[in-house]
């Protein structure tokens, strides 16, 4: 009777550890393939062959908050280092470094950065990028540099730029540039040219027009895309016709209808 019970109990015990061990299994294995675990292994046994990514599991909302929190902190001491660095030209009223919800605003007027309607960085303009080049080289974060100009005419300026748009544009890209070759990792950066599309004020005043021609730095938050899933390929609609041939069906001396074919 002891030995038959000495069995049960050993059996019972072994049992219940298999199970434990194959929940602790599946566990683990979910989280490092970043899939959901199921309940039995056995089930949706083709889930593979149907999906092509594997999705990633959402953070829980106390852990998002978590890094969250910490990445503003990080950005705002990053925010107090390119304030330090560029406190003479905020002191002339020449450049302003914000705080927002995507991330660190610096904006630098034109003035501080390039001649009058040119698009190369000026001796001082450029000592201006190099200073700031070196905290940035130091974070992991997206930065986006915009070019913004007044509403007057660029070739009454510098006849070899069609528009406002396009000495924009070069303009961020000369400080894209500057920032690559001084360190910052190229996949990292990016350059955009908005023209007179986004005025800060009214243009009306040389004023207005002078703070309306500045360069935008943006140094973006990473959480942004956190937990992001696979995009999903949306395909056309399918054609109502039945009975209509497509066009490589179509014979080649048919004459073609009136009208431009999509």
């Amino acid at each position: 009777t002891l030995l038959f019970a000495f069995f049960v109990v050993m059996y019972s015990v072994s049992t219940f550890k298999k199970v434990q061990h194959a929940e602790l299994t599946q566990a683990i294995n979910a989280a490092f393939s970043k899939k959901p675990a199921t309940d039995n292994p056995n089930t949706n046994q083709n889930a593979g062959e149907q999906t092509t990514h594997a999705q990633t599991p959402p953070l829980p909302a106390d852990i998002k908050t978590k890094v969250l929190k910490t990445e503003r902190t990080a950005m705002t001491a990053l925010g107090k280092t390119l304030a330090n660095i560029l406190s003479p030209l905020i002191k002339q009223q020449q450049a302003r470094v914000m705080q927002n919800s995507s991330g660190l605003h610096i904006v630098i007027l034109d003035s501080a950065l390039f001649a009058d309607g040119s698009p190369d960085l000026t001796e001082a303009g450029g000592e201006t990028i190099k200073a700031i080049t070196l905290p940035l080289q130091h974070s992991q974060h997206t930065i986006v540099v915009e070019g913004h100009t007044d509403n007057t005419p660029i070739h009454i300026k510098n006849a070899a730029f069609f528009s406002s748009w396009e000495l924009s544009a070069v303009r961020a890209s000369s400080i894209v540039g500057t920032l690559s070759d001084y360190g910052v990792a190229k996949t990292r950066l990016s350059a955009l040219g908005y023209g007179p599309s986004q005025p800060i004020t009214s243009n009306n005043t040389p004023e207005g027009r002078a703070l309306n021609r500045h360069t935008s730095i943006l140094v973006l938050y990473d959480t942004i895309s956190m937990g992001h899933e696979p995009g999903v390929e949306i395909a056309p609609a399918p054609s109502t016709s039945q009975n209509k041939s497509s066009p490589a069906e179509a014979s080649p001396t048919t004459p073609s209808p009136t009208g431009p074919k999509s």
